[in-house]
């Protein structure tokens, strides 16, 4: 089986995608999706969120929660809102996000390739959550959000996907966030088999975003019967879709990963003037007149006491050959967050919180000046490269350490299991 395959997506009619849109299920509460497709029939939030069209104490977890998320994909169709391709092809997907532009391709990734590690992960999943995709995709009978793959150094391929946006586009739609979501449908056989032929010849995709949507359709395919066998009826379409999951491609360089930064909710018995001097024993300590964006791996910056402080890490601390020690987080958490705040354990413990994404370090601040937290630190970003060397290495990044923006749309395609 190649990497990954053309699909007959499911996707909005001509002119419907603009009602259709919306942000990945995972970015939204059940109390922001529902305020969110408030006057919105056609919102995707109906499939992804179902829980928002039936009572508020419910669990969004509860059997009907799924079978509400079929009930509205079916009416969608019925309506006309949805259609499906005659015709397998793939999607090319650029986002313009501020000043920032990536192009891919909506494709059908190999589980087998995502089994066998062809596919690298770079993230722990949780059962609970695992669980919830795999039983919105059983219920809804299709695969509804993709998962956001990289690739490295593909020169042909760059220029594949920009001589195909060069014709007239399926979709263009800006969302309420400003993020404009353009598509072109690639049905012609011949630039469908180039395409293949040029993806199958990467040594490897990684996954950016989406474990837990990879993960599902991993264990959807093997209670199925596994992924179809090479040459076989199901191998390029019908029974053997489940063999295959969504995914759009980007190239690693044009993807942008933003800071994720922590919120310590005490100083675990220190006085801030306590905290800097301990914090003055690993890193070069400087006063800062206003907020500090890290520029390197090694740099961060602290919020305590109404004040911005610098901080540089000891050269020495840094290693130089460790794919996972060398990563902005784990060099603050060895040196910061462990020894300093006695916080070993960051995907469980109530006194450290995370702040990502667009918000910038004037939140951090914000939040410690509210009373929400004793202390901040910012980071530098974590960069591609490092993800993917994380990857090759077979290790497990730190929670919270990587946000991807700008973010794919939910009801852009959809693969549906046949």
């Amino acid at each position: 089986m190649p990497l990954v395959q053309p699909f007959r997506a499911l996707r909005p009619a001509p002119g419907r995608a603009a009602e259709v849109l919306a942000p990945p299920y995972d970015v939204l509460s059940s109390d922001e999706a529902r305020t969110r497709a408030a006057g919105k029939p056609w919102s995707f939030l109906h499939i992804s969120k179902p829980e928002i069209d039936l009572d508020p104490g419910i669990d969004p977890y509860a059997p009907a929660v799924y079978a509400k998320a079929r009930e509205n994909l079916d009416r969608m169709i019925e309506e006309g809102v949805l259609i499906r391709d005659d015709l397998p092809g793939y999607y090319v997907y650029r986002l313009t996000w501020r000043d920032r532009v990536q192009t891919g391709l909506a494709v059908t990734a190999s589980v087998a390739d995502y089994d066998t590690n062809r596919i690298r992960k770079h993230e722990l999943t949780t059962p609970a959550k695992e669980d919830d995709r795999v039983r919105q995709i059983e219920a809804v009978g299709a695969q509804t959000g993709p998962v956001m793959l990289a690739y490295r150094d593909c020169a042909s391929l760059d220029a594949l996907l920009a001589q195909i946006t060069q014709t007239e586009r399926a979709v263009d739609v800006t969302a309420d966030d400003g993020v404009r979501h353009e598509m072109w449908v690639v049905a012609g056989p011949a630039t469908v088999a180039q395409l293949t032929r040029t993806i199958d010849a990467l040594p490897n995709l990684y996954i950016a975003d989406g474990h837990h949507r990879s993960a599902a359709a991993s264990r959807v395919a093997a209670a199925r019967g596994g992924p179809a066998a090479p040459g076989s009826a199901g191998s390029s379409s019908g029974a053997g879709s489940h063999g295959r999951f969504l995914a759009v491609m980007f190239p690693d360089h044009q993807m942008t990963i933003l800071d994720y930064n922590r919120l310590m909710k005490d100083l675990n018995g220190r006085s801030p003037a306590e905290l800097l001097a301990a914090l003055g024993e690993r890193f070069d300590v400087t006063l800062s007149d206003g907020p500090v964006r890290p520029a390197a791996r090694h740099e961060f910056g602290l919020f305590v006491d109404g004040t911005w402080y610098a901080l540089a890490l000891h050269p020495e601390r840094v290693p130089a050959d460790d794919p996972v020690g060398r990563l902005p987080i784990t060099l603050l958490t060895k040196n910061a967050i462990e020894p300093l705040f006695g916080i070993t354990d960051q995907r469980r413990d109530k006194r450290i919180d995370f702040v990502g994404g667009g918000r910038g370090v004037e939140e951090l601040a914000r939040r410690v000046q509210a009373g929400d937290a004793a202390a901040a630190f910012s980071l530098y970003p974590t960069q591609m490269v490092d993800l993917m060397a994380v990857a090759d290495a077979g290790e497990i990044m730190p929670p919270k350490s990587t946000w991807f923006e700008p973010k794919l749309a939910d009801g852009m395609v959809s693969h549906v299991l046949d």
